[in-house]
């Protein structure tokens, strides 16, 4: 039972595996069906066995971790977890990834898909449309982004966990805003924008920039906080406004979700198809520095994650000039 797991640091040291999920294998999830625990993972449940609470009215200080050796060693896990969900937060390419993909090499070479041939109706004796997959013509590195807390232990540990959390969140936002603008950037690379109608973006330019996929159907769109609150005030999305009020999500009449991205250059709205439109490469999980952390010997909170992109179909994104939004 998680009462009796020894828990030591070099469960951050598997090969392929997070600490949760090396502990997973010492303590599988399906032994707590049918018991109050089910739905708790298995660092979850070793925050129970050291009555730790990490968030709520009742939340514990930092140095509720640092009650025994074992304790100590979950300390990088809730760091960790706390940077990671601030990332996801964050994060634009949930709405724009079609593909999630892991390597353990420095560098990737994505797919593409290269459609020809108008029609898939085929005569006797025509030739057939075809759809080619080819690997990129040449392997992007992975880019590392990362970032540095500065505290030391002494500094933090009578903060609670939730305020702590706050601040942990905010770091890996700050991450997820680097990925932001790495995936916009290489998604958009080489793309040439559609031309308003007029000096700015009306209802009429959507619709039209919608449709403007041949082979694939654009989902959704992602764009500046001032071009989003530009595209809000147009007449013919006033009842659609309600609708982020209640889901928090906004979409055109015609179904295309608005993001709002920071990393979009204010220049241009971008058009996805997200079902497949990229992929995204991990070289890495979120990675925190666990022996300092552990020692409690630490004066900085050191995180960093290794990404790329690629592009796979290029009908797939378009882009839409702002005009006066600039």
């Amino acid at each position: 039972m998680y009462e009796n797991i020894k828990l030591e640091k070099s469960l951050y040291s598997i090969m392929g595996k997070t600490f949760t999920q090396a502990l997973a294998e010492l303590d599988p999830d399906r032994n707590y069906e049918n018991t109050e625990l089910k739905g708790l993972d298995a660092f979850e449940r070793q925050l129970k066995r050291f009555d730790i609470h990490v968030s709520g009215v009742g939340s514990d200080r930092v140095e509720k971790f640092f009650i025994s050796a074992d304790s100590a060693v979950l300390f990088p896990e809730f760091v960790r977890r706390t940077i990671k969900k601030g990332m996801d937060d964050a994060s634009v390419t949930g709405a724009v990834c079609a593909a999630v993909s892991y390597t353990d090499s420095a560098d990737y070479r994505g797919l593409t898909v290269v459609k020809t041939g108008s029609s898939s109706e085929v005569t006797e004796g025509s030739e057939m449309p075809v759809t080619r997959i080819r690997l990129a013509s040449e392997a992007k590195q992975l880019k590392k982004i990362a970032r540095k807390l500065s505290c030391s232990y002494e500094t933090v540990k009578k903060q609670r966990l939730d305020s702590f959390a706050v601040i942990l969140r905010n770091l890996g936002a700050s991450i997820a805003r680097e990925v932001n603008y790495l995936c916009m950037t290489e998604l958009t690379n080489g793309v040439a924008p559609m031309e308003l109608s007029s000096n700015s973006i009306t209802y009429a330019d959507l619709a039209k920039f919608w449709s403007s996929m041949k082979s694939c159907d654009m989902n959704t769109m992602v764009c500046a906080p001032a071009v989003m609150a530009h595209i809000l005030a147009l007449d013919e999305m006033k009842f659609c406004v309600g609708d982020y009020m209640s889901g928090g999500t906004v979409k055109t009449p015609y179904g295309v979700t608005l993001v709002k991205s920071n990393q979009v250059s204010p220049e241009v709205v971008v058009g996805i198809d997200s079902s497949c439109a990229a992929e995204m490469f991990f070289g890495t999980d979120v990675i925190v520095d666990f022996d300092k952390l552990i020692s409690s010997q630490c004066d900085e909170i050191a995180c960093s994650v290794t990404v790329g992109f690629s592009r796979l179909m290029e009908d797939a994104v378009k882009l839409l000039k702002t005009g006066v939004l600039v």
